[in-house]
C-alpha cells in the first residue's frame, strides 16, 4: 500500500470541496478516489496549520486524524530541516518556515508530498512532489 504525505493546501481544498457540494467531481476528492488504497499521512505542522482554520478545531481535527497518520517532528526531521534551510538560503530559494518543516518531514519519512503548491516545493530537489 502506498503512503502519501499531504500538504495543508490539500486538506483545505478537501474541506472547501465538501462545503461546496458535488465533492466527488472536484480535484482533491478525485485524487483521493484515484488513490483510495493509499495511507494518508500528515506532518504535525500540517495538522497545526489546518487547525488554524477553525474557531473550534477539536472536532475537525478529530475527524481528520481518525483516518490519518500524524508524522512527528523528531531529531532526524529537525536536522533535515536545518540542512534544507541552509541549502535554500544559499541559493536564494528560501521558502516559508512551515513549508520547510513539512518538506523535511516528508523527506525524513520517505514520502511523496501531495500539494497544489508544486512550484514552491519544487525548489527542494530531493522531494517528490505530487500535484492533484
Amino acid at each position: 500500500m502506498e503512503r502519501l504525505s499531504f500538504d495543508t493546501t490539500f486538506l483545505i481544498d478537501l474541506q472547501r470541496e465538501r462545503c461546496r457540494g458535488e465533492a466527488a467531481k472536484r480535484p482533491a476528492h478525485r485524487f483521493l478516489q484515484a488513490n483510495d488504497q493509499a495511507t494518508i499521512e500528515v506532518s504535525a505542522v500540517v495538522l497545526g496549520e489546518y487547525a488554524e482554520g477553525f474557531a473550534e478545531p477539536r472536532d475537525a481535527i478529530e475527524l481528520l486524524i481518525r483516518d490519518t497518520n500524524v508524522l512527528s517532528i523528531n531529531e532526524e526531521v529537525a536536522i533535515r530541516y536545518g540542512v534544507l534551510v541552509r541549502q535554500l538560503r544559499e541559493t536564494g530559494q528560501l521558502i516559508g518556515t512551515n513549508d520547510l518543516w513539512i518538506a523535511a518531514t516528508s523527506l525524513t519519512y520517505g514520502l511523496p508530498l501531495v500539494t497544489r503548491n508544486r512550484e514552491h516545493f519544487a525548489r527542494i530537489s530531493q522531494l517528490t512532489v505530487v500535484s492533484y
